[in-house]
């Protein structure tokens, strides 16, 4: 079975553990790691790439120190090993100009305001996974179960 990753990244512990919270119906099927700096993920991001693990996804915080989410998912945006990989921006201090920075630069899918509601955020998340797969062109029957199954009946048909 191939392993799909979703990368989680905030640099507050309580956003990172409210998030891998709201996740946790999908960790029997996907691998979800957790990350408190865009420096970690991008570097966590090459060791599961070297071990031929797949980043289906990338949920970034986007003030932090260091390194903001939309510079990070930036850098995943330009990196031709990680093209496919989904990436959603959780933000409660952006811009409207952030907002528009993430979507022209970093090319994210989707944006969330915290507090965010944590079906729709997992609801993107198996949408964008789902897409992932189809992108990639994996079977995406392993994973059929934690699909979004209207993702699937579209892409199929």
């Amino acid at each position: 079975m191939d392993k799909l990753n979703i990368i989680c990244v905030d640099d507050q512990r309580e956003v990172l553990s409210a998030v891998l919270k709201d996740l946790e119906p999908l960790s029997q099927l996907f691998a979800i790691e957790d990350c408190e700096s865009g420096d970690e993920a991008l570097e966590l991001m090459d060791e599961l790439d070297a071990e031929g693990e797949y980043v289906a996804l990338v949920v970034s915080d986007h003030v932090m120190p260091g390194m903001t989410g939309v510079e990070l998912l930036t850098e995943v945006s330009k990196d031709g090993r990680f093209v496919h990989t989904k990436k959603i921006l959780l933000t409660g201090q952006a811009t409207h100009q952030d907002a528009i920075s993430a979507i022209n630069q970093a090319r994210i899918e989707s944006y969330f305001e915290k507090p965010w509601q944590a079906e729709v955020l997992v609801s993107t998340v198996r949408n964008l996974i789902t897409e992932y797969i189809f992108d990639m062109g994996l079977d995406h029957t392993q994973w059929l179960e934690a699909l979004d199954q209207q993702v699937v009946l579209k892409r199929l048909h």
